[in-house]
């Protein structure tokens, strides 16, 4: 079993001030072996943050990223035929986007889309009304679990989304 953090558009401090502590209760360190960053960190204090968390950190850069990130632009934002066309080019399974600061998940052409949303409840342009999110992914073999955390009420709530990669 191996543990995936996907987890993006903090935009701190412009739009949001911190992680909420619901959160920083859950995501302590050791417990996760990979981080998958959608970007938009915006500060230098979220990266140590989360390399507190894990040591294998790996982020795309956001559009208010400042650094070396790797970047890669789907247009429209969140468009799944877009998406689904960089998934076949990158030749993978599962793909992890973000930008929207919506969690979104879809099965399609057996594979898997995966948009944390944001992990600050951060406002964007298209969505004002933001619920903070992250996704944790169990993955065994061809199996992952992904749970999906989102702040609904000041509560958190969990919900499973399975996948298998057909051979």
């Amino acid at each position: 079993m191996v543990l995936a953090l996907c987890i993006g558009d903090f935009h701190m401090p412009m739009r949001a001030t911190d992680i909420p502590p619901q959160f920083k209760q859950l995501l302590v360190p050791g417990k996760i072996q990979h981080i998958l960053c959608t970007g938009d960190l915006c500060v230098k204090e979220v990266h140590d943050y989360l390399k507190g968390l894990c040591s294998d950190l790996h982020v795309t850069k956001g559009e208010f990223d400042e650094g070396t990130y790797p970047e890669t632009k789907v247009v429209p934002w969140g468009d799944l035929e877009s998406l689904a066309m960089l998934q076949r080019q990158l030749d993978v399974d599962i793909l992890i986007t973000g930008h929207t600061h919506q969690f979104k998940a879809y099965k399609y052409e057996d594979r898997l889309v995966i948009n944390p949303g944001s992990a600050t409840g951060a406002y964007s342009a298209i969505t004002p009304d933001v619920k903070p999110s992250f996704v944790l992914m169990d993955i065994d073999g061809l199996r992952v679990v992904s749970y999906v955390y989102e702040l609904v009420n000041g509560e958190v709530k969990v919900d499973k989304i399975e996948f298998t990669k057909t051979s």
